[in-house]
């Protein structure tokens, strides 16, 4: 087992990921940037280093400067958590090289699964369902590939994650302004225009399938999670098990998760993304070769400590146990709680945290990322913590988090907590009966409007942003035009709209 492990991340992964090293007796090294000298995430390492100024491009977006902290602290490896450089193959690859190990997948994996078309193209060939696509490249060729499909039809950033760079169009007469938009925003969050169509799948469940996997050959399944909850293609309430999924149908996903993962000679935490229509057909929609935001209500239903296992796979161990000894009890749900106001299209709302009071009691699992006395600015992520309960059935669960939520509380700043209060009262997800329209069919009885278009969105963002550019009196941190992007983790509404006003988009 490796002797010192550094955390190429920041927040409340990073928190986590720190927990499970000191249970294991592993020496921590954490990073931070200027912005960060407060976070809580370096009271838990064991050594901390500055990798730099807050843009993300000049700290945890810098491989250079991450091996260069790997270096002088003699770490022996390097978890990235997930966002930033997780599912950047280049790196896996340097880190290698530099005799760091990269606590993720082999590196070829990485790259198999990281781009979308390509990904769905491979899976096709090892025999996964997959939404009916097509490239577009062009304009021209979005139109014919669109037409084959028929409308509605999805539009798809290639290199894209978390809803960034995703539009969905209903008819070809929209197709010309939302290929437009969708491009702009996959190159401002990404640094890739790349855009290709799948076919929407209406009425769908958003499922996804944890895999495991170890150097020799060893794979497991960690069963499902129900993503479905979904504002803009972004979770917002996730749960496991899925309610109301036909035993066969987990069946069918779990194995052909499985057979996905080895076609790839997958060897570490993984999850699958499937669609899953009314009459319970699935399709795959990506892989994330990285450990998920969601992956405490696994850990809850299955007792797995999937961060313990990822070091133990890295440091060469087999798994040590096969599909038999995996079994899930009870049920979890976990919501997250962000600085964000709903009622203005959920717009990041940064300021100090003058208090937090987290609930507490049996079931509960609170991943936090700030305490009192941290100012959340612009420059990163909006989340606060996750919250999570776990009970025997899923109507105790929904009890548990109900009643956790009513006593959670944050000042200082507007959050989505009244937001997830309220969803978690809805009838229909209280009853297990929702898909990923669920918010938008809510929504006046959620934020008491529908949601702006898309258009008034980033102009109510770009609005806040310059105000607070004015009140600190400096550009903001983290965006520059030519920064690297992280392969998969969208940068925050702030950051985008920024890059959008600097490259005149």
């Amino acid at each position: 087992m490796f002797g010192k492990v550094l955390v190429a991340n920041r927040g409340e992964i990073a928190v986590r990921i720190l927990r499970t090293l000191r249970e294991m007796g592993i020496c921590s090294v954490a990073v931070y940037s200027e912005a960060d000298r407060e976070s809580p995430h370096l009271d838990h390492a064991d050594e901390a280093y500055l990798l730099g100024p807050a843009p993300v491009a000049e700290s945890y977006l810098s491989a250079d400067r991450l091996l260069e902290v790997a270096a002088r602290s003699r770490a022996d490896a390097l978890i990235p958590g997930y966002g930033f450089l997780s599912e950047n193959a280049a790196f896996a690859r340097r880190c290698q090289s530099a005799g760091v190990t990269f606590v993720g997948p082999n590196a070829d994996a990485i790259e198999i699964m990281g781009r979308k078309p390509e990904a769905r193209a491979h899976m096709a060939l090892a025999g996964v369902p997959i939404v009916p696509g097509g490239p577009a490249s062009t304009l021209d060729e979005a139109r014919v590939t669109a037409g084959r499909l028929g409308y509605p039809v999805m539009l798809k950033a290639a290199a894209g994650g978390g809803g960034r760079g995703m539009r969905r169009v209903e008819a070809a007469a929209e197709l010309a302004p939302s290929f437009e938009r969708a491009q702009r925003e996959a190159l401002s969050s990404f640094g890739d225009a790349t855009i290709y169509i799948e076919k929407e799948v209406t009425h769908a469940r958003h499922i996804e399938i944890q895999v495991l996997g170890d150097r020799h050959g060893g794979l497991v399944h960690l069963y499902d999670r129900d993503c479905s909850v979904q504002r803009r293609h972004q979770k917002v309430v996730e749960e496991s098990p899925s309610p109301h999924l036909p035993e066969a149908t987990l069946h069918g996903l779990c194995e052909t998760a499985l057979r996905g993962a080895r076609s790839v000679h997958y060897d570490s935490v993984g999850t699958f993304e499937f669609l899953v229509d009314a009459e319970h057909h699935f399709y795959f929609l990506e892989m994330n070769t990285r450990l998920q935001v969601e992956h405490p209500i696994t850990e809850l239903c299955t007792g797995v400590d999937l961060v313990r296992e990822m070091l133990r796979v890295a440091a060469g161990e087999p798994l040590g146990y096969g599909q038999e000894a995996i079994s899930r009890r009870g049920a979890a749900i976990e919501c997250r709680i962000y600085a964000e106001d709903p009622a203005k299209n959920f717009l990041p709302s940064p300021g100090l945290v003058e208090h937090i009071s987290a609930p507490e009691g049996p079931g509960i699992r609170h991943d936090a990322g700030v305490c009192a006395g941290y100012r959340m600015g612009f420059d990163y992520d909006a989340m606060i913590a996750k919250l999570c309960a776990w009970a025997p059935t899923r109507a105790q669960a929904v009890q548990r988090m109900q009643r956790a939520l009513a006593e959670y509380e944050v000042r200082g700043l507007t959050t989505n907590l009244d937001f997830q209060r309220q969803l978690l009262r809805v009838e229909d997800f209280v009853s297990g009966h929702y898909d990923t329209g669920f918010i938008e069919q809510h929504r006046e009885e959620l934020l008491g409007a529908p949601l702006a278009p898309p258009e008034l969105e980033e102009a109510r963002a770009l609005a806040v942003l310059v105000a607070a550019l004015a009140e600190r009196g400096r550009p903001a941190a983290g965006v520059a035009p030519g920064a690297p992007p992280s392969e998969r983790e969208a940068p925050s509404a702030w950051a985008a709209a920024y890059r959008r006003r600097r490259l005149g988009l």
